[in-house]
């Protein structure tokens, strides 16, 4: 054992499993999540990764949890800059459906959900949630229409996480038109707002 192994702080060592489990996820998918795999990728033992984690399952909902600061931290500020100002809603659109395409989150919440462990999918659930929250007392946004928008959004993009390239295709449509169906939504719902409050 090198010494740098010995001196990583429980911390940094949980950081670094999460990491490990981040990118297996995106090189390999969810069913690649296993402390072993996770163990084998920073060059620890299996006791080590599952004292941090207890589980499998503690794994993916800590790695849940990761994602979900991730993803509420950079829609959060893009949400407030197109609620702010003429910025156009497609920047919204664009970063919540990376986020559960090409950042993971959506083939990890519905491995989950198809191995039975709902709970995990909690962090992300809680995440939104505060983020709306935020918004809504930051910015006075409308409270159920930034539900309505939320759900419409989050929706979207987990199905097109997980169908949009086949569905697409299927349709012979273009790969990127459920996002440009999202973002003409989210400025429709924008619009409406503001002849409202006119």
């Amino acid at each position: 054992m090198s010494l740098a192994r010995r001196r990583l702080s429980p911390e940094a060592s949980r950081d670094m499993a999460i990491e490990a489990a981040r990118a297996l996820l995106l090189e390999h998918g969810p069913q690649a999540l296993t402390l072993k795999a996770v163990a084998a990728r920073i060059g620890r033992t299996h006791a080590n990764v599952l004292h941090h984690f207890g589980s499998a399952e503690g794994l993916q909902r800590a790695l849940m949890a990761h994602l979900a600061d991730d993803i509420v931290g950079t829609i959060g500020a893009a949400v407030a800059r197109a609620h702010a100002s003429d910025h156009d809603p497609r920047e919204v659109v664009e970063l919540t459906f990376d986020a559960f395409d090409r950042g993971g989150a959506g083939a990890l919440a519905s491995w989950m959900i198809l191995s039975g462990n709902r709970d995990a999918l909690n962090p992300i659930l809680e995440a939104i949630q505060r983020l709306v929250d935020q918004l809504i007392a930051a910015h006075h946004f409308d409270s159920a229409k930034l539900h309505e928008e939320t759900l419409m959004l989050v929706l979207m993009a987990l199905g097109d996480s997980l169908l949009g390239a086949p569905m697409a295709n299927a349709l012979g449509l273009e790969r990127g038109m459920a996002r440009a169906i999202a973002t003409r939504l989210l400025a429709a719902a924008r619009d409406e707002l503001e002849k409202a409050g006119a």
